[in-house]
């Protein structure tokens, strides 16, 4: 059981950076935070993106459908604007953007890459996002994390060893089933399922928990007291 969670910064430091974009990513890593979550879509042209959404609407001045378009188009889009002037001309970063700078010397974030494959399904995604990982040698660094089981059930069925998560929202009570199924090594679930008999039983099947998306500094204690492995927030400063 941990004494502590480590503290990871949900779509980086997306509570005062505009979401999964460089600029909150860096923000993240000075803030004091273990790690980051992010989410990754797929273009038009197979490239991988970060961006929650599936569609570019909410936080790029374009609207549709990322995977209508190319790279190279999403990358004339502006990322920043719609969160402050002040981050105007912030663009959607590659999974290999980000890879880039999590290899740099000063860097040693862990992080969660979240497959956003549950609404749409992005052929070969598992593939190119292992492909990378390895072509980086990032995999003690990295954990997988999906809502979409069979995903992540092909991504251990490709690698015998990355750490993976398995995502819910709200109470499953069968979490913790679907995950030995999957072969998961973890749950990301909310603060409820933490909470509760079914968490507990998660716990005490080697089962860590990962939760999200946490912006209550007062939640922290329970969330500790009850053996949670990892805080995702928007304000990691906060929990730090």
């Amino acid at each position: 059981m941990v004494s502590h969670a480590s503290i990871f910064a949900h779509r980086g430091l997306s509570g005062h950076y505009p979401e999964n974009t460089m600029a909150a990513f860096q923000a993240a890593m000075d803030s004091g935070a273990d790690g980051i979550e992010l989410d990754v879509q797929m273009t038009k042209d197979g490239q991988l993106v970060i961006i929650h959404d599936e569609r570019i609407d909410r936080t790029t001045d374009g609207n549709g459908y990322v995977k209508d378009f190319t790279y190279e188009e999403l990358n004339e889009l502006d990322a920043g604007g719609w969160f402050a002037s002040s981050f105007t001309g912030e663009s959607l970063p590659t999974l290999e953007n980000v890879f880039q700078w999590l290899v740099k010397e000063s860097n040693r974030l862990t992080l969660n890459i979240e497959l956003k494959n549950d609404i749409i399904h992005y052929e070969g995604m598992e593939e190119k996002v292992l492909n990378l990982i390895d072509d980086y040698q990032l995999e003690e660094r990295i954990i997988l994390s999906s809502f979409n089981a069979q995903s992540l059930k092909k991504v251990r069925e490709l690698h015998p060893t990355i750490s993976i998560g398995y995502l819910i929202a709200g109470i499953r009570t069968d979490a913790l089933a679907v995950a030995e199924d999957i072969g998961a090594d973890a749950i990301h679930c909310q603060e409820d399922f933490a909470l509760s008999n079914y968490g507990k039983k998660a716990l005490e099947a080697g089962f860590p928990l990962r939760v999200y998306t946490v912006n209550r500094y007062e939640a922290k204690a329970d969330l500790v007291a009850a053996g949670v492995e990892v805080i995702m927030t928007d304000y990691p400063e906060q929990f730090k």
